[in-house]
């Protein structure tokens, strides 16, 4: 039977349709795809997020812990930090992308719900006689996300006290203890949609009364929130070129493959995967790549990337991106034919669909 996170009852309530992902219940859409999308980049939309595993390291040995297998640089993050990086496996293949938030007085790493009992053990297994204790908080906490430009003003109007203008992106602020229930929050500016927005996590106990109330603030602001599902969330890391495990990250897919380099730091001392990654770097097998089709026909997950009628790669993910307007896919292409401007084709149901690579991300938020 399929987990429920504290908001199920409130999804239901609000219309949405459930289905099961990653062995959890959850929304996928409440009205249409297209408009939950449009909503969050034009004025806020409102996920959950419950569903992502919360991992809490405590104890002089929790940075050591995380050094070793994570491929970012714990060390070098600020209290109040938060930073994006991978979890691989000795063969330099990706276990899981992963956020980790520097807070006092623990380390938070927030994992990919489909992983989170891999993960789990994985750190088990390499905790050796480290002193640190891993809490998984996942069934403790709840997750929401505000995501939009109207997001800041929304969330500001709910946590009043907290200087969330001020918050650089990638940053978090704690309020509270997690011992104290009626007052923790972790306010994270933290997305997965390419826009500007917020992560909150607290106690699961809280989760329904906040949805309320951000919904609440934004109608005395005069601004639409739009509760949003797992639909309109695909489509909106898609066009913001946002790898999704299962689909551009795997354990045969390592992070130089997947164009996240940046976020493999082969100056640390060591970690789980780097000397394979060493190795790996010298000769890439395949590299990510954006496809923007001709038409509005969809290149689906799996279909076969065609240059004069040889195969030379496979769509990972593909979609019509609503902001756009185009028919877009990632897929992983031998590297001499990942170049910008390469022509080539889907095979989409047994019919080449010309494309060609282009520059990622598909979409860009307007500074302002």
């Amino acid at each position: 039977m399929a987990q429920r996170t504290p908001l199920y009852d409130w999804h239901v309530a609000h219309g949405a349709r459930m289905v099961e992902f990653a062995g959890w219940d959850m929304p996928i859409q409440y009205t249409s795809i297209t408009d939950e999308h449009q909503a969050v980049r034009t004025s806020a939309g409102l996920f959950d997020i419950s569903h992502m595993g919360r991992l809490v390291f405590t104890g002089p040995d929790a940075l050591d812990l995380i050094q070793q297998v994570w491929t970012n640089d714990a060390a070098s993050m600020k209290m109040g930090q938060a930073r994006y990086g991978l979890v691989c496996n000795e063969q330099g293949g990706i276990r899981d992308d992963v956020l980790v938030y520097r807070l006092e007085p623990f380390w938070l790493m927030v994992v990919n719900a489909s992983n989170r009992e891999k993960i789990v053990s994985w750190i088990e297994a390499h905790r050796a006689r480290r002193k640190v204790e891993v809490q998984d908080r996942t069934f403790d906490w709840a997750m929401l996300a505000v995501q939009g430009p109207r997001a800041l003003k929304i969330v500001q109007a709910v946590f009043e006290n907290l200087p969330l203008a001020a918050m650089r992106y990638y940053t978090a602020i704690i309020r509270g203890t997690p011992a104290n229930a009626d007052s923790f929050a972790i306010v994270s500016r933290t997305g997965y949609t390419g826009e500007d927005g917020f992560e909150i996590i607290l106690p699961a106990t809280r989760a329904a009364a906040l949805a309320e109330q951000l919904g609440k603030a934004a109608g005395q602001l005069g601004q639409a929130l739009k509760p949003c599902g797992l639909g309109a969330r695909d489509t909106l890391r898609l066009e913001a070129a946002m790898p999704l495990y299962g689909h551009e990250l795997s354990e045969e897919i390592d992070p130089i493959q997947a164009g996240l380099d940046w976020a493999v730091k082969l100056d640390k001392t060591t970690f789980i995967g780097k000397d394979a990654l060493l190795q790996r770097r010298q000769h890439p097998e395949r590299q990510r790549v954006g496809l923007e089709l001709e038409g509005k026909r969809i290149a689906r997950e799996g279909a076969a990337v065609l240059v004069q009628d040889r195969q030379v790669g496979q769509v990972a993910s593909g979609t019509f991106g609503p902001t756009v307007g185009k028919a877009i896919a990632m897929a992983y292409v031998e590297p001499q034919q990942s170049a910008v401007g390469t022509a080539c084709a889907v095979d989409v149901r047994g019919k080449p669909a010309p494309a060609r690579v282009v520059p990622l991300p598909f979409y860009r938020r307007p500074r302002t």
